[in-house]
């Protein structure tokens, strides 16, 4: 699960978040890419390649998008806090 107390300096805030890559727990983003390469409407890379939230979703189909990327993280850096 997303350390919510290790959020990406970039993600906007609401609901989703991604996790810095220096988490201490280990969860942080390993910059491989899914949740942008997948969803960039929501997700961008930072200069690092880190994932953070640049928009939140709003209508039930674009928070499902933004659901199956924090299921599909390999890491779980992706959480919802909503």
């Amino acid at each position: 699960m997303a350390n919510i107390e290790a959020k990406h300096a970039d993600s906007i805030p609401g609901a989703f978040y991604c996790t810095d890559p220096d988490d201490d727990n280990g969860e942080g983003c390993i910059a491989c890419g899914l949740c942008y390469g997948a969803a960039p409407e929501f997700f961008q890379e930072d200069d690092a390649g880190n994932a953070y939230i640049f928009k939140q979703p709003e209508s039930d189909d674009e928070v499902a998008l933004c659901q199956e990327q924090l299921e599909d993280c390999p890491v779980d850096s992706i959480g919802n806090d909503g």
